[in-house]
């Protein structure tokens, strides 16, 4: 019942918040920002436009030059493109959508875009391989020069010592960890240079340990041992979830609940953590699927392989 009540009073509210429609039973007027909440409450950051206006204009570029040359592989192009185009809309939704604007009231509100940075948007985005298509937008001896310092400058070994696997999962989780320690928490949202700082780094994060997990490793090993570092992520961040959820008091004093969303401080903090910890979980673990059919696959491909050159032939007879 208890958790029904927090559904009620939560889920369906900031649902309605989110779509500019008018909470039904709790907004009035001038109680919050919530309550005259519509489509029109866009973030226009001029930094967050440049880099998505860049990275999009990038890739077309190089998917425009790529396409002639590709022939028969255009069918993984229009895949990688589409990954590309799911990933960036994500990102838009997260930081420039009315949900940048909730964030700032609820915290559950700024629950929802963490994860669809690090949980839709930052896959997605590996998925497509941005970095080589954008490569391709440079003439061709910018190209071999950006290639080969990429391959054997500080910025490639520095890449390199980032994605392995540990390093990066270990990384990420430090990243979870720590921004939602109360001290650090409260600054991003007292500063907004701070807030940028925990967006980067909650991205950065998760695009590392994306492409360390998706790109990292190779046939049934690289495989396994994904699904033993997504699965573990799942656990610890699950963990962090349930304790939010389960705290009897606000970490985030700055968040102070909401009249017209009829949320308590309280109340929003257990929905975030229920975020955190039930679809986000969810989402994790259906990767971690994804990766374990993988590796099975990949496993019974190198079996396959390996009984078809072991031993010699039979004779066939005199």
């Amino acid at each position: 019942m208890a958790r029904n009540r927090i559904a009620r009073r939560t889920v369906f509210p900031c649902l309605s918040a989110a779509f500019g429609v008018p909470a039904c039973g709790h907004a009035h007027e001038g109680s919050s920002a919530i309550s005259g909440f519509q489509w029109t409450a866009w973030n226009f950051e001029p930094w967050v436009l440049f880099c998505l206006a860049l990275s999009a204009g990038l890739f077309m570029a190089g998917l425009r030059r790529l396409w002639p040359k590709v022939g028969a592989g255009r069918r993984v192009l229009i895949q990688k493109a589409l990954a590309y185009a799911g990933g960036w809309l994500l990102i838009a939704l997260a930081l420039i959508s009315p949900l940048d604007r909730l964030s700032n009231e609820l915290f559950s509100a700024h629950m929802v875009q963490h994860e669809i940075l690090i949980l839709l948007a930052a896959p997605l985005l590996v998925l497509s391989r941005p970095i080589a298509f954008a490569l391709w937008a440079f003439p061709r001896g910018w190209r071999k020069s950006l290639t080969g310092y990429c391959k054997t400058g500080w910025v490639g070994r520095f890449w390199r010592r980032m994605t392995v696997p540990l390093a990066a999962w270990t990384i990420h989780g430090a990243v979870i960890w720590i921004w939602h320690a109360p001290v650090f928490f409260q600054a991003a949202l007292r500063h907004e240079d701070v807030h940028t700082l925990q967006h980067l780094s909650f991205f950065v994060s998760a695009l590392v340990f994306w492409w360390a997990i998706i790109r990292g490793g190779e046939g049934a090993r690289g495989y396994g041992a994904g699904v033993l570092y997504v699965f573990s992520t799942t656990v610890h961040t699950s963990l962090l979830g349930a304790l939010l959820t389960f705290s009897s008091q606000p970490w985030y004093p700055t968040y102070g609940g909401s009249a017209a969303a009829g949320l308590s401080a309280l109340e929003d903090q257990q929905l975030a953590g229920l975020i955190m910890w039930v679809p986000a979980g969810a989402i994790y673990l259906v990767i971690a699927l994804g990766m374990f059919a993988a590796w099975l696959e990949a496993i019974g491909k190198n079996a396959g392989g390996a009984a078809g050159h072991s031993g010699s032939p039979l004779p066939r007879g005199p």
